[in-house]
């Protein structure tokens, strides 16, 4: 199944812990180019590259020379995939999501797989939607520099299109609105009491996860399209704080959320449920 709907359940296999959050993009352009020509392309770009000592989760990500690139304020690690890295961005996987995206089979053939991650930093005024807004923008332009074909997002578990992702990023720039279904998995479940769909990457923005059970009739389109609405307004404002019940997508629709129950991994989630009013 292409799609970010697929099961729930097989999040239950096993997955090597890499840390997160990372980027792995999958381009040509700079397989098997030298480490100095690698540094020189991104110069050109105007990523200013260094050359730094492997240190910390680096290891895990990264095999070969490991490089620190700069974008404003923004500072990211950048180096070709590691087998671990590569592993947990396997496409095949159960737990892995697609968004309509189709990988070559050799798409982590040597050189070709790249790995970026946020340097650790200290705390200052800015938000972490700020941050990952700039690190989007700075990965538009790796996008650009390796000619990608496809991008990987770590805490969604989430391969999507890169050219598809460079317009999200892009619309996001002009509109604000950042690029939910290229960040956010969406996987149908089983709730215990019927099929229910959850967000997973969600969290990341909003410290919030949202669950769903689908109601009798509805399709998963007609689910994905009112979380992920549901979702943006998570990333924009926050976490939901408080029960709430209002109007929904369709006239005389309504939808409740209640926050607070806590996932299995340990995260807090936002049970959601719909409903109309005849």
């Amino acid at each position: 199944m292409t799609s970010i709907m697929q099961s729930e359940l097989s999040d239950q296999s096993t997955r090597p812990a890499c840390p997160e959050p990372f980027a792995l993009v999958v381009g040509k352009a700079l397989a098997g180019a030298a480490p100095d020509e690698v540094e020189a392309a991104f110069r050109r770009m105007g990523l200013r590259p260094e050359r730094v000592e492997r240190a910390d989760n680096a290891g895990a990500l990264i095999d070969g020379p490991l490089l620190r690139l700069r974008f404003g304020e923004v500072a990211l690690l950048a180096g070709q995939a590691s087998a671990a890295a590569i592993e947990c961005a396997d496409p095949d996987h159960p737990a892995t999501s697609r968004l309509a995206a189709s990988l070559p089979p050799d798409w982590n053939d040597a050189g070709q797989a790249w790995v970026f991650f946020e340097e650790p930093h200290t705390a200052d005024d800015r938000t972490q939607s700020t941050r990952l807004r700039e690190i989007f923008k700075m990965q538009v332009l790796l996008i650009d520099l390796l000619d990608a074909s496809h991008y990987f997002w770590s805490p969604a578990r989430l391969w999507s299109e890169a050219e598809q992702f460079r317009a999200a990023v892009t619309e996001m720039l002009a509109s604000g609105m950042p690029p939910v279904l290229h960040l956010i998995a969406f996987r149908l479940a089983d709730s215990g009491v019927g099929a229910a769909v959850r967000t997973r990457g969600l969290a990341l923005f909003g410290g919030q996860e949202l669950e769903g059970r689908m109601p009798a009739g509805w399709t998963v389109a007609e689910m994905v399209k009112r979380l992920s609405r549901l979702a943006l307004d998570i990333m924009l404002h926050g976490p939901v704080a408080d029960a709430r019940r209002m109007r929904g997508l369709n006239p005389g629709e309504w939808v409740s959320l209640s926050p607070g129950r806590g996932r299995k991994d340990g995260g807090a989630t936002v049970m959601v449920e719909f409903g109309s009013s005849f």
